[in-house]
């Protein structure tokens, strides 16, 4: 435990499992927890920061954010987000990082009701936070969240660069048995 009361290293949530906690990574107080419509604006500038950093320029899109919030309105009841954030409560908190997940409910059947699964989603955190634990504390209130809410499984479709990642923890290729047909 630091001096400050901060674990040095993420838990794995807070008890009520509604976020990944409070941990110090360099100094630096980083905390993750379930996003709302208050945060849709921070979401939207990180979301373009992100973009623009892997890009290494400038995205010009002046209606960028107010296409972020529109979309954010007609996914917000669908899906359940997270938004990590380095600062405290006394500064500030600064977003460095998202996730979502999509739920979908199959239809019932007789003798049977439909089962949740869940679609892993818009993951991104900003570089000077990939190695500071991050990328898992999202990943784990995720994975949370589909204990808690009784998915049969979650799926995701990782970057070339992300998915290792996931495979660390504990995600697998789905084998023959999912098809797409990109349009």
């Amino acid at each position: 435990m630091a001096d400050n009361g901060l674990s040095s290293i993420p838990d794995a949530g807070l008890g009520d499992g509604s976020d990944g906690g409070t941990w110090e990574h360099g100094g630096r107080a980083l905390r993750v927890r379930v996003a709302d419509e208050r945060d849709v604006a921070a979401l939207g500038r990180l979301r373009r920061q992100w973009l623009e950093e892997r890009a290494g320029r400038a995205v010009p899109d002046a209606s960028f954010e107010e296409a972020f919030a529109a979309w954010w309105r007609v996914e917000q009841p669908r899906r359940a987000f997270w938004v990590a954030e380095a600062g405290s409560d006394r500064a500030g908190w600064t977003p460095v990082g998202s996730i979502n997940v999509l739920e979908t409910v199959q239809m019932p059947r007789p003798g049977g009701r439909g089962a949740r699964t869940g679609q892993v989603g818009n993951a991104f955190v900003l570089a000077a936070f990939a190695e500071a634990g991050v990328p898992r504390v999202l990943l784990s209130a995720v994975v949370g969240h589909a204990r808690r809410r009784g998915y049969r499984r979650l799926m995701l479709a990782p970057t070339a660069g992300s998915a290792a990642f996931y495979r660390r923890a504990g995600f697998v290729p789905a084998g023959d048995s999912l098809l797409v047909l990109e349009q």
